[in-house]
């Protein structure tokens, strides 16, 4: 393969800057890969640019594919909650005891944490169900994204979920490459769970949402968004282009009476049935599981659920699981008598209109990754950057690489399968081996992970990113303008813990609650400078709001509907 060097950064950098600086994500997407073919191939690249299009498809094995299949069907899945009134109900039951931004907030964020099986599942559910909640008591689409995007793709990598048989393969792959035996290893399970205590930014990124959540303090462009969206209602910015408008594009819904099963069953089914075909694809079989628990034989049980869990197909089950939301709509809009299965069929084809501007999205941050994979700009990266470095520097210098990497690419995974075969090997080089060989090497697996999800949370090209703008209604690129303050804090305190334990050798445990601490302080200090810079309250107001006929009434200030 050629040796692009530095050029190979060029596409992913322009197509971020441009989409930051333009807020088209599209068109400065489209851009990125263009340049990426025109370096490629030394000339117009027009053929390769769509090539890479075409492939950004159809990779992997089909998951990309699978994906847009379960987004599209998602959005079939919302329009059949809209059209029989099931949005309605839930926000109509919600706002009489979700009564203040406070509360609203640690649902979503509750609901983030439970839902830790796939981060994909996770925006979409969560997402979904408390965007209506936040609108009405005026939280801003951005923050709401920000609290959805920031309890997926962390929760999900510190349990068991679909990311965990991926980095269990990494941390195999990792020794196999330091040239490590099996025998003279632990258990791939063991490192992984040694590595927790060290994914930094995924642990504190939580914490930073449940801080920022329960104070009401917000700071940078967010305390833009929500001084906003509190003072004038207006959740999004006059000129943003939200990911999906339900409402907009389907108009009101048929149904007469809103009723709470119209919510609640479709997204059941979607779980129900999404756990169910992950479980089956992994082999699972319940009556042997059945029959470990009647024997007490615990250990072969959980070795069944885990070996189920490691096995399983996610994406396929996502799939399924929406066609199941889709077609839990055909039946309840038949049995309340709401619609009949033609309209319910045109319901299924509006709703894939609604999820187009997040498929196009995600084809061409896809598209960017086959850029980058042609042009092997992880790969120079990482090699650039992680060399023979003092083992106290390690941990912090490879989480930030991660982070660069994963921010210019926009995928956490491809970042976590660069960066663990070069870094694992370079950690048991450096230690001679041994215990302390294991031990660093599951501090490189743990930062790996904390800065591959830290550049995602950053990056507006990746695909997580994009699928929370999409299911909290918000504009990506102002999901990207806001969260990223957020991101960078929790990022700075994650690789400053990281040098105090090369340094120093503190426990991570230690850190951990030092580090939380640190952001509390952080949160307070940078919302009181900015909003005294701006002059605005940095708290925002949380008393439950009340409609009085005319407009609502807001902490004892009144303000138009």
């Amino acid at each position: 393969m050629t040796n692009f060097g530095v050029l190979s950064i060029a596409p992913p950098l322009l197509a971020i800057a441009l989409a930051i600086v333009t807020r088209k994500a599209i068109l400065s997407l489209f851009l990125g890969i263009w340049s990426g073919a025109v370096i490629y191939t030394g000339g117009l690249g027009i053929v390769q640019t769509f090539d890479w299009i075409v492939a950004a498809i159809v990779a992997d094995d089909g998951f990309q594919a699978t994906i847009l299949v379960f987004t599209l069907l998602l959005g079939s899945g919302v329009a059949m909650v809209w059209n029989l009134g099931g949005t309605y109900a839930i926000r109509d039951w919600a706002i009489e005891r979700l009564d203040t931004q406070r509360k609203a907030g640690l649902a979503a964020w509750v609901l983030g944490v439970i839902l830790f099986f796939d981060d994909y599942a996770n925006t979409a559910i969560v997402g979904s169900a408390m965007k209506d909640v936040s609108d009405q008591l005026r939280i801003s689409r951005e923050k709401l994204s920000y609290i959805v995007d920031s309890t997926a793709a962390p929760v999900a990598t510190l349990g068991i979920s679909s990311w965990v048989a991926f980095q269990l393969s990494l941390i195999e792959e990792g020794y196999s490459e330091a040239g490590v035996a099996e025998a003279n290893r632990p258990s791939t399970f063991e490192v992984f769970l040694s590595s927790i205590p060290f994914n930094m930014y995924a642990i504190l990124a939580i914490a930073m949402v449940a801080i920022v959540v329960l104070w009401g303090r917000d700071y940078g462009e967010m305390l833009t968004a929500e001084h906003r969206s509190w003072t004038t209602g207006k959740v999004t910015r006059d000129e943003a282009a939200p990911m999906q408008d339900v409402a907009g594009e389907l108009g009101e819904p048929p149904a007469s009476t809103p009723r709470l099963i119209n919510f609640f069953a479709p997204v059941a089914v979607l779980i129900a049935v999404t756990v169910a075909t992950a479980f089956w694809s992994g082999g699972f079989a319940p009556t042997g599981f059945l029959s470990d628990l009647l024997a007490t034989e615990f250990g072969n049980a959980g070795d069944r659920l885990w070996s189920a869990v490691i096995g399983a197909d996610f994406a396929t089950a996502l799939m399924i699981g929406a066609f199941g939301m889709v077609l839990s709509g055909f039946v309840l809009g038949k049995v309340y008598r709401i619609f009949g299965f033609g309209e319910a069929t045109e319901y299924t084809v509006d709703g894939f209109g609604i999820m187009l501007t997040a498929v196009s999205i995600l084809v061409l941050a896809w598209g960017i990754g086959e850029v980058i994979s042609a042009l092997g700009t992880g790969q120079y990266v990482a090699e650039a950057t992680v060399g023979t470095v003092p083992a106290a520097v390690l941990p912090a210098l490879v989480m930030v690489v991660a982070g660069f990497i994963a921010f210019s690419t926009g995928t956490s995974w491809g970042t976590m399968g660069i960066m663990t075969p070069i870094a694992v090997p370079i950690a048991w080089e450096i230690t001679g081996g041994g215990a302390e060989g294991h031990t660093l090497v599951a501090v490189m697996v743990g930062v790996i992970f904390s800065g591959a999800i830290f550049g995602d949370h950053s990056s507006p090209i990746s695909d997580t990113t994009v699928l929370s703008a999409t299911f909290t209604g918000a504009d990506l690129i102002d999901h990207v303008r806001t969260q990223i303050y957020y991101a960078a804090t929790v990022g700075l305190v994650s690789v400053a813990l990281l040098l105090v334990w090369g340094f120093v050798g503190i426990s991570p445990f230690v850190l951990l609650p030092i580090g939380v601490l640190t952001l509390v302080a952080l949160v307070y200090l940078l919302s009181e400078f900015d909003a005294r810079r701006r002059g605005i309250d940095p708290v925002s107001v949380s008393e439950p709001q009340v409609d009085d006929g005319d407009g609502v009434i807001v902490g004892g200030v009144e303000q138009d509907d």
